[in-house]
């Protein structure tokens, strides 16, 4: 609870709500404060009980949409019979901060993790193919422009962020284990330290420096000999492409030109990047409006 609405709680006004079953009732009442349980929870009647001392109504999540809105209409009304109007204050009884139910996310996972057979038995492993499988269909989500879909895959994903965390969490620390914790932590403390002009001052002409920064800051922190170090081979071979490409930018090698089918390949990934365009999302559109045309067709 709020610290301004736990000193109004627990001070001398008289507590006043709708239901007893409200979550803020119990723990009110779990505190050692009665409440009165009111049968006309109208605006008329809580400014009529106020005229007779201190009140504080406890409301619930519907009405704290619609009450502060009737007070303040009643309020400039006036009161009917011409007397002084009572003096309002709304307080938040209680929010959640950003990232809230996170927490929440963390709690069930350790549930499952503990009574769950399936659960149980997961591995990093056996948790890859997952993992890669939610990569994609957030790409897929993402590419639809389907933002419900979008929303449902990215906590699918968060799953999977955290499911290998709790796997390791339970891993001795001598034997590499971490938290959750340790994995944001982590993240936290690299965009700190990468984005200098945000939380250090450094001044920066554009998102090219930005980004040059970045990768510099990046190798400096990881100590690599070579623009190469940190590409994934495994990648899709057009995003491969297009990450060595950029890469052999840096240390001013251009790819060889050539009649494979390869060598044709490979400059149209400099084309698109020349273009600021991203080779493997203009296959992936153009693949799309492919299928598009296939169902048309189907039709």
């Amino acid at each position: 609870m709020t610290w301004p609405a736990w000193q109004a709680v627990t001070g001398p006004a008289t507590l006043l709500a709708a239901s007893a079953d409200l979550p803020v009732v119990r723990a009110v009442e779990a505190a050692g404060r009665p409440v009165t349980i009111v049968d006309d929870p109208s605006t008329a009647a809580l400014l009529n009980a106020a005229a007779s001392g201190l009140v504080v109504y406890l409301a619930g999540d519907e009405e704290a949409d619609r009450l502060p809105a009737e007070l303040a209409a009643a309020l400039v009304a006036g009161p009917a019979d011409g007397s002084d109007a009572a003096e309002v204050e709304v307080l938040h009884a209680s929010y959640d901060v950003p990232g809230a139910r996170l927490l929440d996310l963390v709690t069930v996972m350790d549930q499952l993790r503990l009574h769950c057979p399936w659960d149980r038995e997961q591995t990093h492993r056996s948790l890859a193919t997952y993992l890669v499988e939610e990569a994609y269909e957030t790409l897929e989500a993402i590419e639809t422009g389907d933002v419900t879909h979008l929303r449902e895959e990215l906590g699918d994903l968060l799953l999977q962020v955290y499911f290998h965390a709790r796997i390791a969490a339970e891993t001795p620390d001598e034997d590499g284990g971490f938290t959750i914790d340790d994995v944001a932590g982590g993240i936290v403390d690299k965009l700190v330290s990468r984005h200098p002009h945000v939380f250090a001052g450094l001044d920066v002409a554009d998102a090219a420096e930005v980004e040059e920064n970045w990768e510099a800051l990046k190798a400096s922190e990881k100590g690599r000999t070579s623009v190469l170090e940190g590409v994934p081979m495994a990648l899709p071979a057009l995003h491969l492409a297009d990450k060595v490409v950029g890469r052999a930018g840096r240390v001013g090698v251009t790819p060889a030109t050539g009649p494979s089918l390869g060598d044709r390949l490979l400059a149209l990934v400099v084309e698109a990047r020349a273009a600021g365009a991203d080779p493997e999302q203009e296959l992936r559109d153009a693949v799309r409006r492919l299928a598009e045309a296939v169902r048309a067709a189907e039709a």
